[in-house]
């Protein structure tokens, strides 16, 4: 079961609805069944072997069998979750138990929200690698707040009511993120395919730096937030643009070369986005204009 993205609850249905913080990393299942845990990715994939740290789970969990979902993270020195960390593994792994499916004979997706987190926190125990992250039942704006200023990635927004629905992407799950803007350089983009094959797929941006010449650091693609117009007016103006040479230092991954086109780094972008990695990708970028639309 997996949320969509939105916006807080109504004032009015705010005590209809629980809220969670939202950790960034891995949506994973794990399978306990006598003393032996197996972790599955969101892809159905077997990850046990890659995060040892985790194999002591089943010893935190009374019960003999039991399917929980999770989300699997990496702290940094301030114990906070960061997506580039789990990415690397750069750290030991901690898994948020936030949901029980099942457990002895039992599958417990028919209960409501509520059941489930009590029966969850009869059944794991947290242990150095594992926790149950709190919930709160109502005032999500209080908690929205207080991961902005965590700098968490937000929250989500769970019906008290609500049963588990495997495999759906489900309105009774709502995931609230905060994003923030942010003004980059535009040095190329890649071509377009399909609907934008006459125009382009993705821009391809870098950090403005302190306004000095020289070689952009590269900050990713950002291949959402456009009409048909923009996309259009931004292909004329690009194309006006269009040089020989990688504007950025150290070029970028292969797979955005392989289409690139570069331009001489003259305009510049707002963009929404989640946050910039440590490597200084922005992550879910999102076009919002020129910097100078004229």
């Amino acid at each position: 079961m997996t949320a969509t993205l939105g916006q807080l609850p109504r004032a009015a249905d705010d005590d209809r609805w629980a809220y969670e913080i939202k950790w960034d990393g891995y949506r994973t299942l794990a399978f306990v069944a006598d003393g032996k845990v197996r972790l599955q990715s969101r892809r159905s994939h077997d990850v046990t072997a890659t995060y040892p740290e985790l194999c002591e789970l089943a010893s935190g969990v009374h019960a003999s069998v039991a399917v929980l979902d999770a989300e699997l993270v990496v702290l940094d020195g301030d114990g906070r979750p960061r997506f580039d960390l789990v990415q690397r593994h750069a750290g030991q792994a901690v898994l948020y138990v936030f949901d029980v499916l099942r457990v002895e004979g039992h599958d417990t997706i028919g209960l409501g929200y509520l059941d489930r987190r009590r029966l969850l926190e009869q059944v794991v125990e947290p242990g150095d690698n594992w926790t149950v992250p709190g919930h709160r039942v109502g005032d999500g704006a209080a908690l929205y707040e207080a991961t902005a200023a965590m700098d968490l990635e937000g929250i989500v927004a769970k019906r008290v009511d609500s049963v588990y629905t495997p495999g759906k992407r489900s309105a009774d799950w709502r995931k609230v993120k905060h994003r923030r803007r942010t003004e980059l350089v535009i040095g190329g983009f890649t071509r377009g395919e399909g609907s934008r094959s006459g125009t382009f797929g993705a821009l391809l941006v870098g950090h403005p730096g302190d306004g000095s010449p020289g070689p952009l650091a590269f900050a990713g693609g950002v291949g959402t937030g456009f009409d048909q117009d923009t996309l259009e007016m931004l292909t004329t103006r690009l194309k006006d643009l269009a040089a020989t040479n990688c504007p950025f230092e150290p070029q970028p991954p292969a797979m955005y070369r392989k289409t690139a086109v570069w331009v001489e780094p003259r305009l510049r972008a707002i963009v929404e986005i989640t946050e910039f990695t440590n490597d200084g990708y922005a992550r879910h970028a999102s076009f919002i204009s020129l910097v100078d639309s004229t």
